[in-house]
């Protein structure tokens, strides 16, 4: 699976777990995300996949999985319950 930004290929680290597996069925797809609570971009999947939540806590480049049905990548940190998805293998910088 793989993680464009715009034309871009970003590198991903990809958990193994089902959720990742059930958004490997839906590919290709496209989440338009936006900027929310100036620490990360979220953006809807279309619809529910498998979550196994747990509270964590996320820092820049975590992937995760909101609510069974939302993307979120973080540039910043949070505590919340979420699914992990990947994590952005690239600096904070970049």
């Amino acid at each position: 699976m793989r993680l464009l930004i715009g034309e871009t290929e970003v590198p991903v680290t990809w958990e193994n777990n089902a959720s990742v597996e059930a958004l490997k069925e839906l590919s290709p797809v496209t989440i338009q995300m936006s900027m929310y609570g100036g620490f990360e971009q979220v953006g809807p999947i279309g619809q529910s996949i498998v979550r196994n939540d747990v509270q964590t806590e996320t820092s820049y480049g975590d992937i995760v999985l909101y609510s069974g049905n939302q993307i979120v990548i973080f540039y910043g940190s949070n505590s919340w319950a979420y699914t992990r998805l990947g994590h952005v293998d690239l600096s904070q910088q970049e």
